[in-house]
This record gives C-alpha cells, sequence and structure tokens, in this order.
C-alpha cells in the first residue's frame, strides 16, 4: 500500500520510573498521523520530568485528544527483579518498547535512549519489533526534550505511572518519592525488612541499595540469635 506523506503515522516512545527503586517501570508510545505534528508541537510539551504533576495532568488530557494511538506498557517489579538478574533492564525496556512499536505500527518512530550507545539500542529494538509495517527508527539521547511526540509519550509514561504509586501511597503514606536517593525511602524500606525480614512486593528487590538492606538484615538478625544462643 502506497502511504501518502500526509498520512504517515509517527510515533514516539518513552518510559517512566527506570531509576526508582519502588514501583513499576511504564513504557508508553504515542501514534500520530503526520498531518497532526503541528497540533502536537502546538501544546510546547517537554520532558515530563520538569514539569508539575498538574502541568503534567492537563498536558495528558490534551495529548490523548490529539493522539491517534496510545499504547502503554506496565513492567511489574517482579518482571524488572527477573530480568535485572538474567539479562539486564535494557534488555527488558527494549522488549516492551519494541512490544509498544510494534502495537501501534508507525511509518517512522523516534525512541528516547536509554543505553550509552544509540546504535546498539536501535539494533536491539530491531530484533524484538514484530510489526512488518515499513518505517524508519531513530533513537537518540534526550528525546524526550527534543522530538514533541516523544515528550508526549514521556507525559502519558509519567501519568499512568503516577497513578500507580499513588495506589501504593494510599497504604504507605511515607514511601518518599521511591527513588533510592530518597532518605525516606531508603528509611522506610529498611524499617520495613527489619519488621517483616523481607521487602514489600512494590520495592525492586534486584536494586543495589535494596540488596544491601537485606544483607544487613541478615547480619543483625544473626546477630541476634547469636547473642540469644550465647
Amino acid at each position: 500500500m502506497n502511504i501518502t506523506r500526509r498520512n504517515k503515522l509517527i510515533a514516539g516512545v518513552d518510559e517512566a520510573g527506570r531509576g526508582s527503586v519502588i514501583g513499576p517501570l511504564v513504557v508508553a508510545g504515542i501514534g500520530v498521523k503526520e498531518s497532526k505534528l503541528p497540533l502536537i508541537r502546538g501544546l510546547k510539551l517537554r520532558d515530563s520530568k520538569t514539569l508539575s504533576r498538574t502541568s503534567r495532568h492537563q498536558l495528558f488530557s490534551k495529548i490523548v485528544g490529539v493522539a491517534d494511538y496510545i499504547c502503554v506498557c506496565v513492567l511489574s517489579t517482579n518482571e524488572i527483579d527477573e530480568s535485572v538478574r538474567l539479562k539486564g533492564l535494557n534488555k527488558l525496556e527494549a522488549e516492551a518498547m519494541a512490544a509498544v512499536i510494534s502495537d501501534i505500527q508507525p511509518d517512522n518512530v523516534y525512541v528516547d535512549c536509554c543505553d550509552v550507545k544509540p546504535l546498539r539500542y536501535t539494533s536491539l529494538l530491531e530484533t524484538y519489533i514484530t510489526s512488518s509495517r515499513v518505517y524508519k527508527l531513530y533513537s537518540f539521547h534526550h528525546a524526550d526534550a527534543l522530538n514533541a511526540v516523544v515528550s508526549a509519550a514521556s507525559i502519558v509514561a509519567k501519568v499512568i505511572r503516577d497513578s500507580e504509586i499513588y495506589e501504593i501511597r494510599k497504604t504507605h503514606s511515607n514511601i518518599g518519592s521511591g527513588y533510592p536517593s530518597d532518605r525516606l525511602t531508603i528509611n522506610f524500606i529498611r524499617d520495613w525488612v527489619l519488621r517483616f525480614g523481607e521487602a514489600p512486593n512494590f520495592v525492586r528487590k534486584s536494586w543495589r541499595p535494596v540488596k544491601l538492606i537485606l544483607k544487613e538484615s541478615t547480619r543483625i538478625s544473626q546477630d541476634q540469635l547469636d547473642q540469644f544462643c550465647t
């Protein structure tokens, strides 16, 4: 089928929550007909990390109103932990992004690259994409700030992840930001492990800070047992 320039489908793909120790990793893809690109650019989108929660939600509604396709893949903490142990996070993210791209079936797709080597990540993505539709794949750093469609995907991914974290906060209000640089988050995990002997199911156990906390807990428990036995 011949596709005119006007009807080409342009996609952007990005993730949210990659560096977090709490909650899922969310990958989102946005598909927009080329004729609608001025509408997306007119929203003056930016990388979701630079926007307030209120701004993200306002823009999310506008993006939904313009986009022709939206596809989201939510990766659980268990999936993340298993992948990190077996093959690494980049491969898991590539698989999720490839699934999103294959579902949207764009002509051209722009991806925010998580690998230090964009060409390597492009090759990895291509091995997982199942769509037979002809398209061009562009993977580069800071795409969420440089490409409006990727910015849209970044915002969608972040809003979906925010909703996942909100559900956790309904029960656990003291989890902090969820990132390992946050002392409140680390203290929450440490207190939980000391109390229950394991990390909660919404925490990524393959992350180094959590592994250290679990190891520390085991040592403390053994020290307590040694004191009891003497």
